[in-house]
């Protein structure tokens, strides 16, 4: 069972608002555009905002009710209010039972079948588009930093990820140093990237405009800077981004990938690549920088040097 297309939850978040006037308190400074899927810019965050308004409706039918009779009960029951029936030996009512068991059961197995099939449409290994060939970029997670590879184009870059709008993206993740958490809020889908092993991630920018990213796993200090830059470009803008990046005089080779591995931010990775003389300002790589002559394997062996011996088998998208 699929659910209803995301395009068609404008409506139904009016309605929720009626539901639940306090949200918009508690929400209001999440609306920053490119930081939340509160403010979707793909297909899979426009599906998670969706449910995030259902979900809000189906809980306001579960909390209205408690809210409204919990005060009428502490009222009609007072002890000065000798009009109250009082029965001493009132012990069980089959109705009761049935409506407050019954309405949160009912709901919980709805949303269960409902998600349950739009979860299985949009799983992050799921291709959005089968027809469409895919944008394919791996990613490596290091302390505290991002690493992003375009292995058909053979350039990679440093804390900015730059998207073609309109075209799916086909992530490979993993990681050099800890478990860490990828997150486009805006796009959708976070997931894992670990040591040794490659998650898939399948992604969509419908909109120009540049996004937040970062890595929300707890894994210690310095974690909470590992953000990146997401730049969706139209077509033509995106071609001129990598033959810029083809243009670098910084390769990614064992030399500059030792330097990436050291601990610390971007800006002290940048400061040791280029020996303390930061690159001019470019608006398309506003954070780290851009690497050509990337090495076809070069994900690969990241992934395959934690294994002894290394494991030719593992799957890495081509």
């Amino acid at each position: 069972m699929i659910g209803p297309d995301p395009r068609d939850a404008g409506s139904l978040g009016k309605s929720v608002l009626l539901f639940s006037p306090l949200g918009l308190l508690f929400l209001s400074g999440c609306e920053t555009a490119g930081i939340s899927f509160l403010a979707p810019a793909g297909p899979i965050a426009a599906l998670q905002h969706h449910w995030f308004e259902v979900i809000l409706i189906a809980l306001a039918i579960v909390i209205l009710p408690v809210l409204v009779g919990v005060p009428f009960c502490l009222w009609r029951y007072r002890l000065g209010n000798k009009n109250a029936p009082y029965r001493p030996d009132w012990q069980y009512t089959l109705s009761l039972e049935y409506l407050v068991w019954g309405i949160p059961a009912v709901i919980v197995l709805m949303l269960a079948i409902l998600i349950w099939g739009a979860e299985r449409r949009y799983s992050p290994q799921t291709p959005i588009n089968s027809q469409t060939s895919p944008l394919e970029v791996q990613v490596v997670a290091l302390n505290w930093k991002w690493l992003f590879i375009y292995p058909a184009e053979h350039v990679a870059s440093l804390d900015t990820l730059a998207l073609p709008v309109g075209r799916e993206v086909r992530f490979s993740l993993t990681s050099d140093k800890s478990m860490q958490s990828f997150f486009i809020p805006a796009l959708g889908s976070q997931i894992y990237a670990m040591a040794g092993m490659v998650t898939t991630l399948h992604l969509r920018a419908d909109q120009p405009g540049r996004y937040l990213g970062e890595n929300t796993q707890f894994n210690g200090m310095g974690f909470q800077d590992e953000k990146f830059t997401v730049i969706a470009l139209p077509d033509a803008a995106f071609r001129n981004w990598v033959t810029t990046a083809h243009q670098s005089p910084l390769a990614l080779n064992d030399a500059t990938y030792r330097t990436l591995l050291r601990d610390g931010n971007d800006h002290q990775a940048v400061s040791m690549l280029t020996k303390d003389q930061m690159p001019p300002s470019d608006p398309l790589q506003p954070q780290g920088l851009h690497f050509a002559n990337v090495p076809p394997d070069f994900f690969r062996n990241i992934v395959n040097h934690v294994h002894q011996p290394p494991v030719s088998q593992i799957t890495v998208p081509q």
